[in-house]
């Protein structure tokens, strides 16, 4: 276990993710969290990341900063997805490498594997074919970053490892109906189909794709699991539940749920995307981790958190 008055760097600490890490660290009892929002750190400007780690010198660094979204942000952005990225993770590694960083993590996502690698994903299948397209562009990125990481530890034999989480959702996430992922965008859906008396409520795709879904303490508790763990050689791990179910599923979880009666239907001509993605967490779950919170659960408390903060939420009306 690592000190708890350690100097633990969060970077991006006011997503999703970050406010995520925050949470699980304060809960454990740590002291000395170090934040930046982006007006006081520009992650993409690298003197100022280099004056920040030079300045600060923290012992532990979690990368969860990034630009992230949904099929249609990612068809329509492609250029920022993969330039934003690329130099936040370059100037972020670099400089923590530079400063003497004690451990590096580096988050991820599961799109880094192909469109049909085998399921479930083993990390081993990184690189075997082709990816989906409609997300390709941050794939590469955060494929760069976890290379990036691995380099330097084998060149200079630095401790930096690399987390490729599922599907996330949990407080913080992002609500707006065009540009968030599938689970906050359909339980918000439901809640004004249910607000406003519909008579149904139309799913993007067909809704046959498999997804996996971890609620983002989870992804908290492993990441700081494996900061205090030696992995050895071991420097990519998955991180998921190890179970998946079809949109449709997912939206009648989310009908329940959230009170809604009425019907569910589909548009095929919004994009599917990836037919199914399931991780293979075998090898996080060798080390042993495992997630605490169901889907159930973890979609109603979120539920519940929505309804609390509805007005201020990510992608508020």
């Amino acid at each position: 276990m690592i000190d708890k008055n350690a100097k633990v760097y969060i970077a991006g600490h006011r997503g999703l993710v970050g406010s995520a890490l925050i949470r699980t660290f304060q809960k454990e009892g740590f002291t000395n969290l170090v934040t930046r929002t982006h007006v006081e750190l520009d992650l993409c400007d690298q003197a100022k990341v280099k004056a920040f780690f030079e300045e600060e010198k923290p012992e532990y660094v979690v990368l969860a900063a990034a630009k992230v979204g949904g099929i249609l942000a990612n068809r329509d952005y492609p250029a920022d997805f993969i330039a934003d990225n690329l130099v936040i993770q370059t100037n972020v590694i670099d400089a923590a490498y530079k400063n003497d960083v004690k451990k590096f993590i580096f988050l991820g996502s599961s799109c880094i594997y192909p469109k049909l690698a085998p399921q479930p994903m083993p990390e081993d299948c990184l690189l075997t074919s082709a990816l989906e397209p409609t997300n390709e562009p941050y794939a590469i990125a955060k494929i760069a970053g976890l290379k990036m990481c691995s380099a330097y530890r084998r060149q200079y034999g630095w401790d930096a490892i690399s987390l490729m989480p599922t599907n996330l959702y949990g407080p913080e996430d992002n609500f707006d109906l065009e540009n968030s992922h599938v689970l906050p965008a359909l339980l918000r859906r439901f809640h004004e189909a249910k607000e406003k008396g519909s008579d149904e409520v139309i799913l993007w795709g067909s809704g046959t794709p498999k997804r996996e879904f971890l609620h983002v303490d989870d992804l908290a508790a492993a990441t700081l699991f494996l900061l205090g763990k030696d992995t050895g050689d071991v420097d990519l791990f998955n991180v998921g539940c190890g179970e998946d179910i079809s949109i449709a599923e997912l939206a009648g979880i989310i009908a329940k749920t959230v009170g809604y009666t009425g019907d569910i239907g589909q548009d095929i001509s919004k994009p599917d995307g990836t037919p199914r993605k399931l991780l293979d967490v075998s090898r996080l779950k060798s080390f042993g981790w495992k997630p605490a919170i169901s889907l159930e659960q973890g979609i109603a408390d979120v539920y519940e958190w929505y309804l609390d903060n509805q007005k201020t939420v990510k992608g508020a009306a």
